[in-house]
């Protein structure tokens, strides 16, 4: 499934700016950044629930917040991009 992760995570002290690295470690496994907070990640359902295990354990829910959501597919139906961001297929190879 294509899922849609998009976090904040607090940066006002040294540990949040270690969680922000963290989250965003944690995401790039599993996907392409697309925006500074935001990955698209094609993922199997077991694998979007160890995702949320990973992201549940390295962030502080009183000031970090993170969302995940199902994107419809097929994908390039339903999404519209526009600007300096490059557009690549979330299905391709993904070279790390």
């Amino acid at each position: 499934m294509e899922v849609l992760v998009v976090y904040d995570v607090s940066t006002v002290t040294g540990a949040g700016q270690a969680r922000l690295r963290r989250v965003a470690q944690a995401c790039q496994a599993h996907g392409q950044r697309v925006q500074k907070s935001v990955f698209e990640c094609v993922l199997a359902p077991e694998q979007v629930e160890l995702l949320k295990h990973e992201l549940l354990s390295i962030i502080d829910e009183r000031v970090d917040s993170i969302r995940i959501y199902r994107l419809r597919e097929p994908h390039g139906r339903y999404t519209w991009m526009a600007g300096a961001q490059p557009r690549w297929d979330i299905r391709g190879s993904l070279v790390v």
